[in-house]
């Protein structure tokens, strides 16, 4: 039976053992897991002002944890952050028809390949919890959304930011030649396959860096960064 957006479900597939951190007392960060591929990904997941949840870049879960995340409260929003993180967008889509899909304009003709966007980043009017922004000198095909709780405002990116360790291995070779190991940084893959002006992405970045209670990065892939946050986003910046 097609759902309220005229497709069909899609499979409910979880991938690997994803963990759930409650983080603070409006953000879960979940470490999901990627095919074949030992980078991981991050699915996070806000409860607004009123009691309403976003969903950040959605990774399907074991259905007990499901059943948690929608104990939290409604699910609201599917943010698709850009045009290549859409795994899981169509199965969540399809579990909650009545959310809204937001996604970057430029990345709103990818992310239709798979689902309806019904809001654009600068469309979405967040509240006093999450807002996106569109991040500057790459044709907003990607942004940043900022969550702000009592133990300060999180960072969360997506293919902008990687920081993933060294590995070993033929996959560790495999990652090492896209260049996305060792620490905090824009990687030379995205530089080359999305960045458009790199002084403006880099004054975006600085600027960033200097936002007032910045304690938490979370990357695309890699390791979630809660110690001195903003100088190291600063540093990312000046190695653009």
């Amino acid at each position: 039976m097609p759902d309220a957006r005229g497709s069909s479900p899609s499979p409910w597939t979880v991938v690997g053992e994803p963990t759930i951190e409650e983080t603070n007392e409006h953000m879960w960060i979940v470490r999901g897991h990627v095919p074949r591929m030992p980078l991981g990904r991050y699915m996070v997941v806000v409860r607004m002002e009123d009691g309403r949840l976003l969903v950040h870049n959605a990774v399907a879960l074991p259905e007990a944890d499901m059943k948690r995340l929608e104990d939290w409260g409604e699910v609201a929003y599917l943010v698709v952050p850009n045009g290549f993180h859409r795994m899981d967008a169509k199965a969540f889509a399809d579990r909650y028809p009545n959310a809204k899909v937001v996604a970057p304009v430029g990345a709103r003709p990818k992310v239709e390949e798979v689902v309806p966007v019904d809001l654009t980043y600068d469309r979405f009017e967040g509240d006093g919890v999450v807002s996106l922004r569109h991040a500057a000198g790459i044709d907003e095909k990607e942004g940043v959304m900022t969550v702000t709780a009592e133990d300060g405002k999180t960072m969360v990116f997506t293919d902008l930011l990687f920081n993933v360790p060294h590995q070993r291995g033929l996959m560790g070779l495999v990652i090492r030649l896209m260049g996305s190991t060792g620490g905090p940084k824009v990687t030379w893959l995205f530089r080359k396959v999305a960045l458009r002006d790199k002084e403006a992405l880099r004054g975006f970045m600085q600027q960033l860096s200097g936002t007032e209670g910045l304690v938490r990065l979370v990357p695309g892939h890699g390791v979630v960064i809660d110690e001195a946050a903003s100088q190291t986003l600063a540093a990312v910046a000046e190695r653009l």
